[in-house]
């Protein structure tokens, strides 16, 4: 069992998530640690105390979004309409996208880190099964397809949001007549597995 902080050392803890956040939402990722550190009002010694590596910061501060990405599938299997299910748990993820510079970028390279990752996984698999057994999508869309979706809309919100936040719903809507059964046309090449989306994952970390 992990033993519980002390009470100074929580709220330091606590402060360098929250500066985190801040900083990661309208830079990205790329904030140096000592500016976080800064920013909390602690030293970059105890920034290392409580995460060793970058990634163990960034698991911390973006560990509730594997959660909202549950609860939004979770959401979206509730819907009558399989076809509308999917299309809003796709564009309420491109929302968190879009309202997050730092999300944005992890969202095109990994997840974050959590014990809800798989139960996450499993939720977003009912919802884009339900829409193909439905006819409304195309019968050869993966989960792994849902890749291109992610990336193809963190580099559109990267490019166009100090211009026109809003245009990746365009890109989206693009998107979405692609993936419609009745738009599908046979495509040049299959579709990645499961276990290359896991290295091209990890490449980019």
């Amino acid at each position: 069992m992990t033993k519980p902080l002390r009470k100074d050392a929580q709220r330091n803890r606590d402060l360098l998530v929250e500066a985190a956040r801040g900083l990661y939402a309208v830079r990205g990722l790329d904030v140096a640690l000592e500016e976080i550190a800064k920013t909390a009002g602690v030293s970059i010694g105890t920034l290392y105390n409580h995460f060793p590596q970058r990634v163990d910061l960034v698991n911390a501060v973006f560990a509730d979004r594997t959660e909202t990405v549950a609860a939004i599938a979770e959401h979206a299997l509730t819907l009558d309409d399989a076809w509308a299910g999917l299309t809003s748990f796709v564009e309420r993820i491109c929302e968190l996208q879009a309202a997050d510079l730092g999300y944005n970028e992890l969202a095109s390279t990994r997840p974050p880190q959590t014990e809800d990752l798989e139960r996450g996984y499993d939720l977003m698999t009912r919802v884009v099964e339900r829409a193909k057994e439905s006819g409304a999508l195309r019968a050869d869309f993966t989960l792994e397809d849902m890749a291109f979706v992610t990336w193809g809309i963190a580099r559109t919100v990267e490019a166009t949001a100090a211009v026109r936040p809003e245009v990746w719903r365009r890109h989206l809507a693009l998107l979405f007549d692609g993936m419609r059964a009745t738009s599908a046309s046979p495509l040049p090449e299959p579709p990645l597995l499961p276990d290359e989306l896991a290295r091209l994952m990890g490449d980019c970390d």
